[in-house]
């Protein structure tokens, strides 16, 4: 028994529509990053590079900290003096651009993601 193409068009309909549903939450579990590299240099002047960060959390530096921070990501960060990005005294930095700590200034232990 054939069938008909109404009903045909209605199958394909309701199979493409389940297919773009389980697409959709599928890439939504995937965990979304800050494309491009975060670099930072330590107080005994080792650069580090992190490589697209999660944009979610909090991104925790070096134990001693970090005395100027590079953000060529493809988002913005805020910067935090201590290791669980909490406190008052934070600073935003911008894709594309450096943060420098003068001297007196407490390192960078920690930086979020703003999305």
């Amino acid at each position: 028994m054939p069938v008909p193409d109404h009903r045909r068009r209605r199958l394909r309909a309701a199979a493409v529509t389940a297919f773009l549903a389980l697409t959709v939450t599928g890439c939504s579990g995937l965990g979304r990053t800050a494309v491009g590299p975060i670099t930072y240099t330590t107080d005994r002047n080792a650069v580090v590079t992190l490589h697209s960060p999660p944009v979610r959390g909090c991104h925790q530096l070096t134990p001693t900290g970090a005395k100027a921070v590079s953000n060529r990501t493809l988002v913005d960060i805020i910067l935090y003096h201590t290791p669980d990005c909490t406190g008052p005294d934070k600073t935003y930095l911008a894709t594309t651009l450096t943060d420098v700590n003068g001297t007196g200034v407490p390192p960078w232990r920690s930086f979020s993601t703003v999305h």
